[in-house]
Parts: C-alpha cells; sequence; structure tokens
C-alpha cells in the first residue's frame, strides 16, 4: 500500500520538482497539497502550486492555502533566489483550478483522521504544521511520521547559522521537533551532496517533453544563483531529496536531538544538532548526513519520464 502523503510547501523551483517527483511516485498517494508564505507570498506560492499541478495534469489534487505569515516574525522571502513570481523562468500554463474552501491546517488534521496514518513532508517554513500542532491537541497519534526539508547540522544558507526554512518560522520549527512525531531532517548536508551538475541537465531536456523542459529551465534559471553565491556548477534540488527519502530511503540519517535557536542576535533559526551526545539528551530526530545522489537523480530522471 502507498503512503498516504501531504506536500506542505512554498513554491520555490524545488517544491515544484519535488511535487513533479511526488506524484509519478507509486509509493505514494499525494491526498493534498498544502502552501504557506516562504520563497515567495502565500498568493504566490498558492498559484505556484497550481500552475505546477496543472503542468502535471493533476488537478484532482486539491490544494489547501495555508499561513501567510509566520507565527510570531515578520515574513522574509526569497526572492533574490527564486524571483518575482517565486517559479520565476520558464513560462508556465495558468491555473486551471482553485484551492479548496478550507485552510491548510484544517485540511491537514482532517486528513490525518481520515487516513490510516499519514505522513507530512514539509518542504518550506514550518508555520503550517507549527500551528496544526497548536490549533490540534493530540493529532501525533494520527501522524506517522513528519519529513522535513530544512536545518543543517554545521552550517546556513540566508545566514552563516540558519536554513531558510529553519530562519523564516524557528518558533514552528521548535515545535515540530518537539512534538511526539517521529521527525527525519532532510537539511543541508544531505541536499548539497545531491547537487546536480549542469552537464545532466540534458537528462531532463533529452525526456522530450513539456514536463521535462521545464524542469531543465528551471534548474537552468536555479543555476544562476547558486553560481554567483556559491560557484557551484551545479543545484541542489532540495525539497525533492525529502520526497526521495519518504519514497525510497535515499537519504543516510544519523538519530541526534535537535534544538531551534529562536532569541540570537547571530545564530536565530539555527539547527542545533547534538552530533556527539554531549548533552546526554535522548535524539528526537533522524538528521540527515549524506544521499545517495546517483539514486536519488536516477529516480527523479525516471519519475519525469512519466509524464
Amino acid at each position: 500500500m502507498p503512503n498516504d502523503v501531504i506536500i506542505d510547501c512554498d513554491p520555490g523551483h524545488d517544491d515544484a520538482i519535488a511535487l513533479l517527483l511526488a506524484l509519478q511516485s507509486p509509493e505514494l498517494d499525494v491526498r493534498g497539497v498544502t502552501t504557506v508564505a516562504g520563497n515567495q507570498t502565500l498568493p504566490k506560492t498558492t498559484r505556484n502550486a497550481l500552475q505546477t499541478l496543472t503542468l502535471a495534469d493533476r488537478t484532482d489534487v486539491p490544494v489547501a492555502s495555508g499561513m501567510s505569515e509566520p507565527m510570531v516574525r515578520d515574513l522574509t522571502i526569497a526572492d533574490h533566489v527564486h524571483g518575482e513570481s517565486g517559479l520565476d523562468g520558464p513560462e508556465l500554463p495558468d491555473p486551471e483550478y482553485e484551492p479548496i474552501d478550507e485552510d491548510a491546517v484544517d485540511f491537514i488534521a482532517r486528513t490525518a483522521r481520515e487516513c490510516d496514518g499519514l505522513t507530512l513532508i514539509p518542504v518550506g517554513p514550518l508555520t503550517n504544521i507549527g500551528l496544526l500542532l497548536k490549533r490540534y491537541p493530540g493529532i501525533e497519534s494520527d501522524i506517522d511520521r513528519i519529513v522535513l526539508m530544512g536545518g543543517g547540522v554545521y552550517e546556513g544558507n540566508i545566514t552563516p547559522a540558519a536554513e531558510f526554512n529553519i530562519f523564516v518560522d524557528p518558533e514552528a520549527a521548535s515545535l515540530v521537533f518537539d512534538a511526539d512525531v517521529p521527525v527525519t531532517m532532510v537539511g543541508l548536508e544531505a541536499t548539497r551532496a545531491a547537487r546536480v551538475p549542469a552537464a545532466e541537465f540534458e537528462r531532463f531536456r533529452s525526456l522530450d517533453s513539456d514536463v521535462g523542459d521545464v524542469v531543465a529551465d528551471w534548474l537552468e534559471f536555479f543555476l544562476e544563483f547558486h553560481r554567483e553565491q556559491f560557484g557551484w556548477d551545479g543545484v541542489p534540488i532540495h525539497d525533492a531529496c525529502a520526497v526521495a527519502e519518504v519514497a525510497d530511503g535515499v537519504v543516510e540519517t544519523e538519530p541526534m536531538h535537535v534544538t531551534v535557536e529562536t532569541s540570537s542576535d547571530h545564530a536565530d533559526g539555527q539547527t542545533i544538532c547534538d552530533v556527539r551526545g554531549v548533552t546526554d539528551v535522548p535524539p528526537n530526530a533522524d538528521v540527515g548526513v549524506d544521499i545517495d545522489r546517483d539514486r536519488f537523480v536516477d529516480r527523479l530522471v525516471d519519475a519525469l519520464e512519466n509524464y
């Protein structure tokens, strides 16, 4: 039986590719997509999710719009990475449907109670998931697992200490790591090890499909930021790594206790991972430390070939 999953996202190029991967992974039954503000504002991330699902010809998948700002902070967006739309690059089809008339948090709670175990794959800021835990006490018993893209063991990307998704809403992230649910953190150590070099972009274009061409164009757009910022001739498709972990177990993890810094002048949003067990506090997460890069990329290409 496939895993019932909800993808909680803020598309974003890597979010959109994660959605395309999830929809063509037979191990996953995507029960819905929920959106949150992060890479861009909520109206834009919601439109981007609808456009991606329209591109995939999966307008049967419900989209629920969620939180437009973090739980207690002002919103930080990543327009310097993903552009004015949040999904700049190739022209995309107009959405062929609208979000459902139910907010993301309520939709997740209802779906969790309807399923015999639900896996959440949040690949944006964790605002929706944090609010879910606050609004619905006891909902943890209806959630099998949370596999999130965010954080890092040793460094960040939006600041020297913090990864973007956690930085945007560290209070929500702290609630997630404290929840009574198995958590897997697919952070920068895993996603950066899965970089796709520019020389491999042709694998997507050679699929000779609209989806393959769009993904190749997204990667080309995404590449410019990574060349300028990091000097890389390739791109990490961060969020797709979390989907691939649920579908195919591609991420190598180690159990650690993770806390989230919420009140620091220099390290707000840092995921503090007790790698050596020096605090003698039991682990609360399986933390990604590496990934089978070739298996991940092959899996992604194979999935996109089905469109």
